[in-house]
């Protein structure tokens, strides 16, 4: 069959049509390539620095509800009645130590509560708290 003069641009017309459309086409091929994992250690970074900045501003005495606000949730939360009342421990994801993606109970900070008000911070506070 012979092609006439219309059929070869209406062909070219067709393919830089098609060509054009699919050159939009992205495939997320490898989404935990190194590329990937970068940014999203720097978004838990930025989130350990600004915890550990925000936990080493708090005053003792502070309200519960008061450092929720400004630390938003925690990444643990344990309860617990002791001699001097409920203890409330909220943890902050404060620093790297797996690869693995997820937080750990090692990688936070334990901010100690007595009846709704911070009495310390740290694994000696925890200590003190389970110990009473």
């Amino acid at each position: 069959m012979k092609q006439t003069g219309l059929q070869t641009p209406l062909r070219a017309a067709l393919c830089l049509a098609l060509a054009t459309s699919l050159s939009g086409c992205v495939f997320a091929i490898g989404a935990d390539s190194d590329e990937f994992n970068h940014n999203k250690k720097s978004d838990h970074t930025r989130t350990e620095e600004r915890n550990r900045s925000m936990i080493g501003r708090l005053p003792l005495g502070s309200d519960v509800a008061e450092v929720q606000t400004q630390l938003g949730n925690p990444d643990f939360v344990e309860a617990l009645r002791g001699k001097s009342g409920e203890y409330r421990i909220l943890r902050y994801r404060t620093q790297h130590l797996h690869s693995d993606g997820d937080t750990t109970r090692d990688e936070t900070t334990p901010l100690v509560f007595v009846n709704g008000k911070l009495i310390g911070i740290g694994e000696a506070a925890y200590a003190k708290a389970v110990a009473d």
